[in-house]
């Protein structure tokens, strides 16, 4: 017999999950693509306030059926229909719970997900899950192009005729300079007359 906590959990996902993958809350799910017979690990991150029980489950994208993996809790003991089964593995990580799928197949495609819990079972957190997609090709993403810019002149000035050159801003700051040395020279003759 399953307690209320995780059939009301289990109803809550199926209702979630009638009609195609879009009825789903978020849509934002991490795509993996693990070749076949490989081990693909499938992790829940949680938040430390409902992080005592993990519960998960696995939604078959044709066929929209959920089926209820398993629970596991702070201490690692685990419960439910694969607990057994020694193809799916569930742990605690650190801040995160972890399911193993070990050999993976054909048949292990779907959306993993799961729904952290606190000690009482009163807060309950639904996470989106992992698209998990065996034995298929990723998409591969179309290159980047960059665009070069282009070179600029070392001449800032629009040129109306190819016989005209810069000449307001190559004149001025030479007009500046030299009457900056021409100051400079009278400033040194005035104080070295003054004897």
């Amino acid at each position: 017999m399953i307690p209320l906590g995780p059939a009301w959990i289990l109803m809550t996902v199926t209702g979630w999950t009638f009609g195609p993958i879009e009825a789903l809350p978020g849509k934002d799910f991490k795509v993996l693509y693990p070749p076949i017979n490989s081990n693909e690990a499938v992790d829940c991150q949680c938040e430390p306030s409902t992080c005592d029980y993990a519960f998960w489950f696995r939604t078959v994208p044709d066929s929209s059926k959920v089926e209820f993996l398993g629970r596991c809790n702070n201490a690692d003991r685990v419960s439910g229909p694969f607990k057994d089964k020694g193809r799916f593995k569930f742990s605690r990580k650190g801040l995160s719970f972890e399911l193993r799928i070990i050999n993976v197949t054909a048949e292990d495609a779907g959306i993993y997900s799961c729904v952290l819990s606190d000690k009482q079972l009163t807060i309950e957190t639904f996470r989106p899950g992992t698209l998990l997609l065996p034995g298929v090709s990723p998409p591969t993403l179309p290159p980047t192009t960059t665009t070069k810019k282009p070179v600029r002149s070392p001449c800032l000035c629009k040129k109306k005729t190819s016989n005209e050159v810069c000449d307001s801003r190559v004149l001025w700051p030479l007009v500046g300079v030299l009457a900056g040395l021409a100051l400079t020279v009278f400033c040194t003759l005035y104080y070295f007359s003054r004897k």
